[in-house]
């Protein structure tokens, strides 16, 4: 029987990569985004694999909009949390409503969705959550306070969950990739204008499948993705 994943911000970019590549897998997906036109030209290009797709346009900001997308979803085997938005600029001239638009959609809208995943994940005896957190979830950038903290954020939930999981069955993985060649990185390095050596979305959409094969006995906490040992520029 096939399972069902769940991802979150599958209109584009990372998300679309990975709902692909799901798709590929032969995995059934519940596609979730704000976009309703962006997000059914992906599930569209998911179905051609053979799989069952649905697209729930749903604001993961809103508590009352995430338990009705789960339940509208049923039975979630995996979750992606993947939806994250970035807003740039040195911590002092950052304003107050920007910082918290960013906590809200990228730590809140992450933290309802896994909570919603955990629930039902608990009843059934198992399942799996990858959260997409970043490289600037574990170290610091000029202009991305806002962002990193978002991310560290992420990543200090992927480790609890980890713990709380583990007796239900439960496994929990962050994904921390380098600059990925997306429209957010353009906003955030402005100074960038060779995108070609960088991570690109299908390289993360490969960790998702990495970890969705693992064996039971082998447990991989969180992935870091650099194109190479030498690239310092993330």
């Amino acid at each position: 029987m096939k399972k069902t994943a769940l991802v979150t911000g599958a209109s584009r970019g990372i998300g679309a990569a990975i709902a692909l590549k799901l798709a590929a897998e032969g995995w059934n997906l519940i596609l979730t985004a704000r976009n309703a036109g962006k997000l059914s030209d992906v599930k569209t290009a998911c179905e051609k694999f053979g799989i069952m797709a649905y697209s729930i346009c749903a604001d993961i900001t809103n508590e009352v909009s995430v338990q009705e997308l789960f339940s509208t979803a049923g039975v979630v085997d995996l979750l992606v949390n993947n939806a994250g938005i970035g807003i740039f600029g040195k911590l002092d001239e950052m304003t107050l409503e920007d910082w918290q638009e960013i906590q809200r959609v990228n730590v809140e809208g992450s933290f309802l969705c896994l909570r919603e995943a955990m629930k039902g994940m608990k009843q059934r005896g198992g399942g799996r959550i990858i959260n997409i957190s970043s490289v600037v979830g574990v170290k610091g950038y000029p202009n991305q306070g806002a962002y990193s903290a978002s991310k560290h954020a992420l990543l200090g939930m992927t480790k609890t969950a980890i713990e709380e999981g583990r007796s239900s069955n439960i496994r929990v993985h962050a994904i921390c990739p380098g600059g990925v060649a997306t429209e957010m990185v353009k906003k955030s390095r402005p100074d960038l204008t060779d995108f070609s050596a960088m991570i690109q979305p299908e390289d993360v959409a490969e960790a998702v499948a990495y970890l969705c094969r693992l064996p039971e006995n082998i447990t991989v906490d969180v992935i870091h993705l650099r194109r190479s040992a030498s690239d310092q520029t993330w």
